[in-house]
C-alpha cells in the first residue's frame, strides 16, 4: 500500500516515519526535476494557503510563495502586524477562522505550542516553517542536499557544531536519528541538546541503526565527519547583551579550514543560514568593532570554498516545502 499524507500536518518530523520522510524526499527530487525542465506542475489549482509569520525570514517566505504558486496555489501572506492572532482575537478563534477560508497553513514564530494549536483548532494541514523548538522543513532541504552528495545518507556522519540545543541541531538530531544517520553534538555541554529530547531520540536509533554523539571537543566532532554543519550563534529573539557569552563559549567551535582539514576529504560544510562569515553585515561590522572578529561560526574562505553547499540547500526549501504541501494537501 502507498504511502499518503493526505491531510496531515507537518509540525515536527518525530510525527513521520522513516519511509514518510523518504517519500518526502522522493517527492521533492522529482519537483526540483521538474523544476530545472520547466515542466508544469500546477496539481493544486484552486487551493488557497495563508503564511503567518511572526518571524522574518528570507528562504522560508519566498520557498512557500514560489512552491505555492507553481503547484497553482493562491498565497496570502500575514506578518505579525497584519494579523489580530494573540491579540484582539484568541489563537483558536483566528486558527477556526483560517480554516473555513483556506486550504492550509504555514507558521513561523516562538513557541511550539502555537503552530501545534494552530493545527488542533483550523481542521486544515498546517505546517512549522520555524518554531524555537524545531525547524522541521529546513531539515527536509538538508538531507536532500546531502543526499545529493552521498547518494545514501545511512551511516553518513553529521557534526552541528555550535549551541545544538537550537532548533536546527534538534531538528537534526530527529532527522538523522530516523534516516539511521551518525549526529554528533558538538559545542559546550551546557548548550547539548534537552535530555528529554535525547532519549525520544535514542529510542528511535535503536530502531534504525542510527548513532548519536555528543562532545565537547571539535576534534572529536571532526574526525570521520561526512557533513560539518553549523549555525549562527544567537538565535532570532534572543537579546544582543548574550553575544558576548556566546563568543566566549562557542568560538572554539567556529568552522574554519584547520577544522575542515581534520573531516573526511569528501566531506561538506552546510549552513542553514544566514551567516555570519565576514564583515558585510550591520551585525558582522559591528561584532568586529567590539570584539575584533572578522567571522564568527564560519570562516570566509569555507563559507565560499568548493565544499560548501549553503546555497544547494537554500534551493532545496523551495522544492522540499513543495513536497510538504503537495503531499499533504492532494
Amino acid at each position: 500500500m502507498g504511502i499518503s499524507l493526505s491531510g496531515r500536518s507537518f509540525l515536527t518530523l518525530l510525527d513521520f516515519t522513516p519511509d514518510e520522510i523518504r517519500y518526502l524526499l522522493g517527492l521533492a527530487d522529482e519537483f526540483k526535476r521538474m523544476k530545472r525542465t520547466g515542466t508544469p506542475h500546477r496539481y493544486l489549482e484552486g487551493k488557497q494557503i495563508v503564511l503567518l509569520f511572526e518571524k522574518t525570514s528570507t528562504r522560508t517566505r519566498c520557498s512557500f510563495e514560489v512552491a505555492g504558486r507553481d503547484l497553482g496555489m493562491g498565497v496570502t501572506f500575514l506578518d505579525s502586524g497584519s494579523s489580530q492572532m494573540g491579540k484582539k482575537e484568541s489563537l483558536a478563534d483566528t486558527a477556526k477562522v483560517l480554516g473555513r477560508m483556506f486550504d492550509g497553513i504555514e507558521y513561523r514564530g516562538y513557541k511550539q505550542s502555537v503552530v501545534e494549536d494552530l493545527a488542533k483548532y483550523s481542521g486544515i494541514p498546517v505546517w512549522n516553517g520555524l518554531t524555537d523548538d524545531f525547524h522541521p522543513t529546513q531539515m527536509l532541504a538538508d538531507i536532500l542536499t546531502v543526499q545529493e552528495e552521498f547518494h545514501d545518507v545511512r551511516g553518513r556522519k553529521l557534526t552541528f557544531f555550535g549551541d545544538a540545543r537550537n532548533n536546527v541541531a534538534n531538528s537534526l538530531m530527529v532527522v538523522c536519528s530516523k534516516l539511521g544517520m551518525r549526529f554528533c553534538a558538538c559545542g559546550p555541554k551546557e548548550l547539548w541538546p534537552e535530555e528529554s529530547l535525547i532519549e525520544k531520540c535514542r529510542k528511535i536509533a535503536d530502531e534504525t541503526g542510527a548513532e548519536l554523539e555528543f562532545t565537547d571537543d571539535p576534534a572529536i566532532g571532526a574526525r570521520d565527519c561526512d557533513v560539518l554543519y553549523t549555525d549562527i550563534w544567537l538565535s532570532m529573539g534572543e537579546p544582543d547583551e548574550l553575544w558576548a557569552k556566546r563568543i566566549e563559549l562557542l568560538q572554539k567551535y567556529q568552522v574554519n579550514k584547520e577544522l575542515i582539514a581534520q573531516a573526511k576529504p569528501d566531506a561538506i560544510f552546510m549552513h542553514c543560514l544566514p551567516a555570519f562569515h565576514d564583515r558585510n553585515t550591520t551585525v558582522g561590522e559591528r561584532i568586529y568593532q567590539t570584539f575584533g572578529l572578522e567571522a564568527m561560526e564560519v570562516t570566509d574562505d569555507v563559507f565560499l570554498g568548493p565544499q560548501a553547499r549553503q546555497f544547494d540547500q537554500a534551493e532545496n526549501r523551495m522544492h522540499t516545502i513543495k513536497a510538504v504541501m503537495y503531499a499533504t494537501l492532494k
